[in-house]
């Protein structure tokens, strides 16, 4: 049964949706951090289907990186009964909003400009089997940006920020 109020595909899921011929198709690619360090390889892309376009990089987080988080002590979050939260095997993706990365077409990387190497290792991950909610994104909004947590409050405004944006 479809979910009336899903609204974000992954793109290999909607099989009339193209990629826009003036941009790179970069799945496959590698993703690194401000100072170079991979992140992680481009999976897939999630499409925001009423506004007809990508909105995150799906992210298989690097080996490495999954270890360095383990050091982190920000890796454990409390769930409702106040028991830590640890990560389960396949808990290895990451979301990061499409306009807060550049795209090299000629070395095939994609750039995570802003965000640095520290912070990805504590960013919420998920599984893909379990694919994720719009908390979900709020969290990972706010590991990246938290200045700007006030904005990423209303669904309506929720895409139509800078961080969406495709340059």
């Amino acid at each position: 049964m479809e979910n009336k109020d899903r609204n974000l595909y992954r793109l290999d899921e909607l099989s009339d949706y193209k990629i826009a011929s003036n941009y790179s198709d970069v799945r496959g690619w590698k993703i690194v951090d401000a100072d170079n360090r991979t992140i992680g390889t481009i999976d897939n892309l999630w499409v925001n289907k009423d506004m007809q376009r990508v909105v995150y990089l799906d992210v298989n987080v690097d080996k490495k990186l999954i270890d360095d988080s383990r050091n982190e002590i920000h890796d454990a979050i409390a769930n409702d009964n106040g028991k830590e939260f640890i990560y389960k095997d396949g808990d290895s993706h990451i979301i990061i909003p499409i306009g807060s990365v550049s795209i090299n077409k000629d070395t095939k990387i994609v750039m995570a400009n802003s965000i640095g190497y520290n912070t990805f290792t504590r960013t919420s991950r998920y599984n893909t089997a379990h694919n994720f909610d719009r908390n979900y994104e709020r969290r990972v909004l706010n590991s990246y940006y938290p200045e700007d947590e006030s904005r990423f409050e209303s669904d309506e405004d929720f895409y139509n920020r800078r961080e969406f944006e495709n340059h």
